[in-house]
């Protein structure tokens, strides 16, 4: 199975939708997403993840199945700096603090322990593990149990947040150092494979990260700046 991720074009916050320019990402990732052979789609409730998801589900002639639980992350807590906002405490915690991910439990940095987005991140994490169980695949650590034959490709349209949940849970990797690590911009493509063995535990493969090509590509920009842009 193939699940690809994409994050929403560029929002209007305030309104939640997308702007002209979101509008133009979204088509421009809806025909790059075209050839990705994908037979389901699901999205996330709120307008800019749901409208981005909606062009792609018009171009593939599917339906769209939203994940109420997917919407984007909240975060704050009493006493915790930088209103609690998980990328910049993120970036904060390694820069400032030499915080040692591999070693230390990030849940119980001072920073995290009371922050909302750490119960958001929970909430996300296991409603996922339903998804991927929904789909023939039980999450336990850092692989998976394969219960399918099916070879699918699912799409998935989220936020930066709730997003970056579900890449740090399926890829056994810190959310904090996720968000400060692996940033990825609006209508950004990136593919986790799981292959199909079934009865066997499988590892989760990052196939593909932060393709932008398309944006630059209905830019016109030139082929080389089209490359660094999906680097």
């Amino acid at each position: 199975m193939r699940i690809v991720f994409v994050r929403h074009g560029e929002p209007d916050y305030v309104r939640d939708c997308l702007t002209d320019e979101g509008h133009r990402q979204a088509a421009a990732a809806a025909e790059r997403l075209a050839g990705e052979g994908i037979s389901k789609i699901y999205a996330s409730p709120m307008g800019r993840a749901y409208q981005t998801a909606d062009y792609t589900a018009r171009r593939l002639g599917l339906g769209i199945e939203v994940l109420d639980w997917m919407h984007e992350i909240t975060w704050g807590g009493e006493g915790i700096p930088i209103e609690g906002h998980p990328w910049t405490l993120g970036d904060w915690m390694i820069e400032k603090e030499d915080f040692d991910f591999s070693a230390l439990n990030w849940r119980e940095h001072p920073y995290f322990k009371g922050n909302a987005a750490t119960r958001d991140y929970d909430r996300v994490t296991a409603r996922f593990d339903r998804l991927l169980a929904a789909h023939g695949y039980r999450h336990e650590g850092v692989r998976c149990l394969c219960e399918t034959e099916a070879d699918e490709t699912i799409a998935l349209f989220s936020h930066g947040g709730s997003g970056g949940c579900a890449l740090a849970h399926i890829l056994a990797l810190p959310f904090p150092y996720v968000l400060s690590v692996l940033p990825y911009d609006f209508t950004s493509i990136i593919i986790v494979e799981l292959p199909v063995r079934p009865g066997e535990y499988v590892k989760p493969r990052l196939e593909l990260f932060n393709d932008c090509r398309h944006i630059a590509k209905a830019a016109g920009a030139p082929l080389i700046q089209q490359v660094r842009d999906g680097e």
